[in-house]
């Protein structure tokens, strides 16, 4: 028997559907996965999402097997990555949400010019440095970028998102694409006044169990 419910199958394609929906991504090149076991659920390569069905969705092992008829994401090796190197991480969001796309295409991190880059869980959220996608390398940057974090930038690529749960990690990748629209509206008068360390600690402490704080 494939591992992994219908159920949870349903909600990774009804999310996947969702971020094209809110515009948080485009087309196929975004990609979800939800740990499973002893692996994770992950969408399938370079498939449409109205035409996705549950039993299109991959389980992959943490060993690198697979079940499914289908390929998993051409991004399943910093899924996979993340998840082994997260044990608190139960879901994976990967998009190419537009502000976020241009701050990486830029290789900007998102500083604290707002209270709220502390859902993210420290003091600002990288960009890991750019890599060929689908790479040992890219997956090695992004699980560096998301030491102590929640969410990175992929230098000329696009967001991760993560969270104990979907929901978690769908909202923080909104959360964080509304960043970036509000740090891109800032810098064409020059680089924003930030909060101080201190005061992002401030918040990192009241933050503790907040909203879809994992």
């Amino acid at each position: 028997m494939a591992q992994g419910s219908t159920e949870a199958r349903a909600a990774i394609i009804a999310a996947c559907r969702e971020m094209n929906r809110s515009g948080l991504n485009q087309g196929t090149s975004g990609n979800i996965s939800v740990r499973e076991g002893a692996g994770m659920l992950i969408t399938p390569s370079a498939m449409a999402y109205d035409r996705m069905r549950p039993e299109d969705i991959v389980w992959m092992g943490f060993d690198g097997t697979t079940e499914g008829d289908r390929k998993p994401s051409s991004e399943w090796r910093f899924h996979l990555d993340i998840l082994r190197a997260k044990p608190g991480t139960g879901a994976v969001v990967h998009a190419h949400p537009t502000a976020c796309t241009t701050l990486a295409i830029l290789e900007k991190d998102i500083p604290p010019l707002h209270y709220m880059v502390a859902a993210a869980g420290g003091r600002d959220i990288r960009c890991a440095p750019y890599a060929t996608f689908g790479t040992a390398e890219l997956s090695e940057h992004a699980v560096t970028a998301l030491q102590d974090r929640a969410a990175c930038l992929l230098a000329h690529h696009g967001l991760i998102a993560c969270g104990a749960t979907l929901d978690k990690a769908m909202w923080l990748a909104v959360e964080v694409e509304a960043l970036a629209k509000q740090y891109l509206g800032c810098l064409p008068f020059g680089e924003p006044p930030l909060l101080s360390p201190e005061e992002i600690d401030r918040v990192l402490d009241k933050m503790k169990g907040y909203g879809h704080q994992g």
